[in-house]
């Protein structure tokens, strides 16, 4: 059992930073959507001497929002070269494009084109998607077993905490004015700037410059500035360099692929990934103001009660993560998802005041496991030459499941209805029966012994093995 040391505590805080700014950036253009539509107005009026159309305004919008997931998207491509060239903590080097960014983004009102401001978002978006890959690696990679999910979970706590703290920036009694906010938008320069200064003090990770670099004397001070005790650094060093016996040197995306020992965890790093980012969560927190206001009165302030749920269900996550285990959390995640979304659909023409405490319970839900552990499970499953790769994966499925969600739900509304909510509970329940199937448990686990499970023969009875029954 290692313990927590300051260096630790301090690198794993300054990389969640940067999930920080992705979070403000997706809670904060929630609330003054309707004055930012009137700006690009106005910018065309200035230009054209004519009103924008009104389709072509809900379009540009669309894409104004949509544009960042996109840019993530793109940005996942990067994730395996930046982290095999330039170190797990090359986070500074990506944190040039959130800056970039936010600066466009700021300069779109004094500049007059929501081009800049489109463009920013697209270039913000690139840093997402390199981030939410790199960050659950590099901290993975930094912690000892017993503490390594609760601080991958952290990742997501703060990309929670920033979400919430953009929707209270995005109110028109905070910043989400006319005269304001650009300058709201540009407050993420702040934890981007707080980042320069405090990462280039933290140590590489380890198991990259040992298992990677093949720099024992350098992997063995990086560990000896995180774990602070001697017996722990040389039982650590040992079950690394068992780990470096077992794996291959470089590996193309073509052998990730095609490699055996690979394809039970692909499978499990997909259905996980879209069953959570497929399952409703995230049209609820892309169009929540706009679902609440057909019914009530005070829309913006129930959508802040979203941030504030989605905050504590990821902090109860980061405490039960190490206790509950993987498994559980995403077995109880799943289950009650699909349970949300069934009664959403029966409550929609019933009960309106009972559909905000179900939209509650699911953000709950979401926030207790498939949220956050969907994040960091591709790099538990994977060895050192296959998890840039599988990191690089499970973003492209996060940022892609949230693009197609973000454009098709609105029309799916329209067409289907409630019934659309019985679509997320299909899709719930699919990962319930898989994770349930198929899914070891990792917690307490090194590295080395998980991917021993996948190194036999492909197809294994997981569920038949010892230590892998469904709650132990």
């Amino acid at each position: 059992q290692s313990h927590l040391t300051a260096t630790l505590l301090t690198s794993i805080l300054a990389a969640v930073l940067g999930s920080l700014q992705i979070g403000y950036h997706t809670g904060n253009v929630n609330a003054p959507a309707k004055i930012i539509e009137e700006f690009f107005n106005h910018t065309w009026r200035a230009r054209h001497n004519q009103s924008m159309p009104d389709h072509s305004l809900t379009l540009l919008w669309s894409l104004s929002v949509s544009i960042k997931d996109f840019g993530a998207l793109l940005g996942s491509l990067g994730v395996k070269f930046l982290v095999d060239s330039y170190g797990r903590n090359s986070i500074l080097i990506v944190n040039g494009l959130s800056v970039a960014g936010a600066c466009m983004m700021f300069a779109s009102k004094a500049s007059e084109s929501f081009e800049v401001l489109i463009l920013g978002r697209l270039v913000f978006g690139l840093f997402c998607g390199l981030v939410m890959s790199m960050n659950p690696l590099y901290i993975q990679e930094m912690s000892p077993t017993n503490l390594r999910g609760a601080f991958a979970t952290l990742n997501q706590v703060s990309f929670a905490s920033g979400i919430l703290v953009g929707m209270v920036a995005g109110l028109e009694t905070v910043l989400g004015t006319e005269h304001d906010w650009a300058m709201m938008l540009s407050l993420s320069l702040i934890p981007a700037v707080t980042q320069y200064l405090v990462l280039p003090f933290c140590p590489e990770s380890p198991r990259y410059l040992l298992i990677n670099q093949g720099e024992e004397s350098r992997a063995e001070s990086a560990l000896q500035r995180l774990r602070g005790r001697a017996d722990s650094v040389l039982a650590e060093l040992e079950e690394m360099k068992e780990e470096a016996a077992h794996t291959q040197s470089g590996l193309t995306v073509y052998e990730f692929f095609k490699k055996r020992s690979y394809r039970q965890p692909i499978i499990i790093v997909l259905i996980v990934n879209l069953g959570s980012q497929l399952s409703g969560f995230n049209a609820i927190i892309n169009y929540s103001t706009r679902m609440f206001q057909a019914k009530f009165d005070q829309a913006k302030y129930l959508t802040l009660g979203v941030g504030a749920v989605n905050v504590t269900f990821t902090l109860v996550a980061f405490f039960l993560m190490e206790k509950a285990g993987r498994r559980k959390l995403l077995l109880t995640g799943f289950i009650s998802i699909a349970v949300c979304n069934l009664l959403m659909t029966i409550v929609d023409s019933v009960l309106r005041s009972l559909q905000v405490l179900l939209v509650f319970c699911l953000i709950s839900a979401y926030e207790l496991g498939p949220g956050p552990i969907s994040w960091f499970i591709a790099a538990e499953l994977f060895d050192q030459p296959g998890r840039p790769i599988a990191m690089a994966f499970t973003s492209m499925l996060n940022w892609g499941g949230k693009f197609v969600l973000a454009l098709l739900f609105p029309p799916l509304l329209k067409i289907c209805g409630a019934y659309v909510y019985l679509l997320f509970m299909t899709v719930a329940l699919l990962a319930f029966v898989f994770t349930w199937i198929r899914l070891p448990e990792t917690k307490g686990r090194t590295f080395d012994d998980i991917a021993e499970e996948f190194r036999g023969a492909e197809g294994i009875p997981l569920h038949n093995k010892t230590g892998f029954n469904t709650f132990t």
